[in-house]
């Protein structure tokens, strides 16, 4: 091994941050949700600052015939700005592009309960994301029977959605991608060869909406039950011809090119002595004003700020698992999914690499200076999504996001943070209000009540739906400690402070205490336990002490007590909560079983398939068990029970399955998992359709729930690379799929880290460490590992 080469190296966030700044607040990273309203004009970067990754440099995905509108949610290719959402079918005659905004939400505070102590979960009072818009783009003549060449992409690296092919002689190409800077949907229809575009744009609600013209200009505006405003608008540009509208259509006429914009929002704001709502803002104003702005910049504006936008942060990592055959690389993107999903195909490295990408983009395209990821993302075909498009609390929201700073990406962990921070006050009001309601079976049995926690579902609006869910609280937490971890950002973590202290204030009056024998001694001892509580999904609802919680709580306390230290606060408190910690009651193995207990009882009380990991969040995401410096015994009795949990299941659930055993250095399982995953959805089966979305079987029907779609990528990371404070192990379970050569740069560690990584033959040939702030931490591969220190702004590069 050769020494620790220091140099310096400024943190990839510092210098995209100050990227950001100097192309104008259209472009910057962070700073809370950015409500929708009119804006600064963007400034744009010089155009040689902003240039398209060639074809042959892009990683793409591509299909040979357009989306069926009747699937679009298998077919159509997503893009996003992080608020604007749209399906696009790319179909060369009749193009139809399904809007989305984050915040087009029905429902309301959702605070009285039912006769069981329980909220509602209904689309009226919980409320649903629902669709805004639906926009056709009509091409005269340009049928599938009279087009030949066709082929239509998601371009990865430009962000960018593509459409080619020939039309009586013509070639003609179409861009479809969404502007974060700009706020608009952009479709760039060009050709070569003299030919001209005729056609129009029409906009549609799904709400009984009217559009009407105003100038080149068709919009709507209305306003839901519970009085969320919202509008929609489009346009067309051209530089020849001409451009009208009428009623809800804009007609573009013999045009050598056409930019179409599209655009709508609402007046929500994340402040809830408003309800979340802005009544003074008209969002048809905004979403006129931000068409008209965006025409004035041109097509070439738009797009150079877009990817001076987009590349900034799809730059900061690339990814290469190995090399896969020509024969692979000739199918297109659906029919290398179906060879890969055969029995006994061969791994397909490029591909694989590429779906771990198209999380990253989906990361990038939902999450960024809005409300957060939901079941769906951006991307919904229903105006009532299945499970309402919300949040769920026991595993799908934290797994949304688990993915953001191992992937380079913890700008767009914001979204997450800043939702759980505008929504504490309410949910304080109303836990604090109604939890201990004698109706509530999860209630505290000291009577007494404090701080927060949330039920398993929520919505925008500071509202609760379905059940209570005591340990969401702490759940939510760890999801903002680990954010911390990562970036070591001390903003972030003034920001998470209050709502850490209020889950310890909450399980503080919530613990309850009983007596319990060790197995080894026969001693007694008291402990603290959870009150009555059911662990997610499945099992006893009155069960106490449950692992899932134990697991949950005992990382809360750690994490507030490591928050208050940081920030010189609440030392006194602090104390009560490490009394509370060192008194707190952790797992055992069943003797019957062999089994991590779930439920403070040697029996299963459940079942044992069942498609969550409640009582192994010790184990992913948390770090309490660990192969290295765990006993044999309790590792034994997590890999026992993730053994019997078994290989099939759901999209998240084989994901989270394949993270733990990332965790338990076990990549053959891992990857095993992962290829379930990208096993062809066919008939409504699990599995991933061809746009690469995740499907959930419902019977009838499958949906998208996006979960696994950033779960499995942040399984393959895991794989990579694992981080805790103060250790970072490469390749913990590379499998031999990957382990002929491959090299990822990028990969976000705990502590403040990037990591570049390369290998070969199974062993690392050259790892580089990237500090922020400065961290010593040990690196570890195999039986090699050595501590390195790092210096702010610094990188180490190690060769094993």
């Amino acid at each position: 091994m050769t020494s620790p080469a220091e140099q310096s190296s400024t943190s990839r966030r510092t210098v995209l941050r100050a990227a950001g700044g100097a192309l104008g607040a259209g472009l910057a990273f962070g700073g809370g949700m950015r409500p929708f309203t009119a804006a600064a004009a963007t400034r744009r970067p010089e155009a040689a600052k902003a240039h398209k990754v060639s074809a042959a440099g892009a990683v793409a995905l591509r299909y040979p015939a357009p989306a069926d509108e009747a699937k679009i949610i298998e077919q159509g290719l997503p893009v996003g700005n992080g608020r604007i959402g749209a399906l696009t079918t790319g179909g060369p005659a009749s193009d139809v592009l399904y809007l989305t905004d984050a915040t087009l939400w029905t429902g309301g505070l959702n605070d009285a309960l039912q006769s069981d102590g329980q909220f509602p979960y209904d689309t009226t009072q919980f409320g649903s994301f629902t669709l805004l818009a639906k926009a056709t783009l009509d091409l005269p003549g340009h049928t599938p029977a009279a087009v030949t060449g066709y082929t239509r992409g998601l371009d990865l690296s430009n962000g960018l959605s593509t459409v080619s092919y020939e039309h009586e002689g013509v070639t003609h190409h179409r861009e479809t991608y969404a502007s974060h800077p700009d706020e608009v949907v952009v479709v760039r229809l060009t050709q070569s060869g003299g030919g001209r575009y005729t056609g129009s744009l029409t906009l549609a609600g799904w709400h009984g909406e009217t559009a009407a013209a105003d100038g080149a200009t068709v919009s709507f505006a209305a306003a839901l039950p519970n009085q969320l405003k919202y509008a929609a608008a489009v346009t067309a540009v051209s530089t020849t011809g001409s451009i009208t509208a009428a009623g809800n259509k804009v007609t573009f006429t013999d045009c050598e090119d056409v930019t179409l914009l599209l655009t709508g929002g609402t007046n929500y704001t994340p402040d809830d002595t408003t309800a979340f709502k802005d009544a003074a803002l008209d969002p048809r104003t905004v979403a006129t004003g931000r068409i008209r702005a965006a025409a004035a910049a041109g097509a070439a504006g738009l797009l150079s700020a877009h990817l001076a936008d987009y590349q900034a942060l799809f730059g900061r990592m690339t990814v290469d698992l190995g090399t896969s055959s020509d024969a692979q690389r000739a199918l297109d993107t659906a029919a290398r999914l179906t060879a890969l999903g055969a029995a006994g195909a061969p791994a397909d490295p490029e591909f694989e690499a590429a779906y771990l990408q198209f999380g990253r983009y989906l990361m990038i395209s939902g999450s960024r200076d809005s409300v957060p990821l939901n079941l769906q993302g951006l991307w919904i075909d229903r105006t009532d999504p299945d499970w309402m498009g919300d949040y769920h609390t026991d595993i799908n929201v934290q797994m949304n996001y688990w993915l953001a700073e191992r992937a380079g990406l913890p700008d767009c962990f914001d979204a997450f943070l800043d939702y759980c921070v505008a929504q504490i006050p309410s949910w304080t009001r109303t836990t604090q209000k109604v939890f201990n309601d004698p109706r509530n079976g999860f209630r505290n049995s000291s009577g007494k009540v404090a701080g927060w926690t949330t039920a398993i579902s929520t919505n925008i609006y500071g509202g609760m739906g379905w059940w209570w869910h005591p340990a969401g609280n702490a759940w939510l937490c760890n999801s903002l400690w680990q954010h911390y971890e990562f970036t070591q950002d001390r903003a972030v973590l003034k920001k998470i402070y209050p709502l850490l202290k209020g889950a310890c204030e909450f399980w503080e009056a919530r613990l309850i205490t009983t007596t319990v024998t060790d197995p080894g001694t026969g001693a007694s001892r008291e402990v603290l336990i959870d009150d009555s509580d059911w662990s997610p999904e499945q099992g006893p609802t009155d069960a106490k002490g449950i692992t899932y919680a134990q697991e949950l709580v005992r990382d809360l306390f750690v994490s507030y007590r490591a928050a208050a230290a940081a920030l010189s606060r609440d030392s006194a408190y602090a104390k009560t909560i490490a009394g509370l910690q060192s008194r707190l009651y952790l797992p055992q193995v069943s003797p019957t079983t062999g089994w991590l207990e779930e439920w403070m009882s040697p029996d299963n009380l459940g079942e044992t398939t069942h498609r969550h990991l409640s009582p192994l969040v010790g184990l992913f995401p948390g770090d309490r068990i660990t192969p290295a410096d765990s006993p044999a015994e309790l590792v034994t009795g997590v890999r026992n029970l993730l053994t019997a949990r078994g290989m099939e299941s759901y999209g998240w659930a084989c994901a989270w399955r394949a993270a733990c055993w990332a965790r338990l250095k076990d990549g053959e399982k891992a990857y095993q998992l992962i290829r379930t995953n990208l096993k062809p959805s066919v008939n409504t089966s699990n599995g991933t359709s061809p746009n690469l979305f995740d499907m959930y079987d419902l019977g009838s029907r499958a949906t998208l729930q996006i979960d696994a779609n950033f779960g499995t990528p942040t399984a393959m990371l895991e794989m990579l690379v694992y981080s805790r404070p103060g250790v970072v192990e490469l390749l913990p379970a590379l499998p031999a799929a990957w382990a002929a050569s491959g090299r990822v740069t990028g990969i976000g560690a705990r502590g403040g880290i990037t990591v570049d990584l390369a290998w070969r033959d199974g062993k690392v040939t050259e790892a580089t460490l990237h500090s922020v702030g400065g961290a010593t931490t040990e690196v570890r591969t195999g039986a090699w590992n050595r501590t390195v220190r790092l210096r702010p702004g610094k990188k180490v590069t190690l060769r094993p």
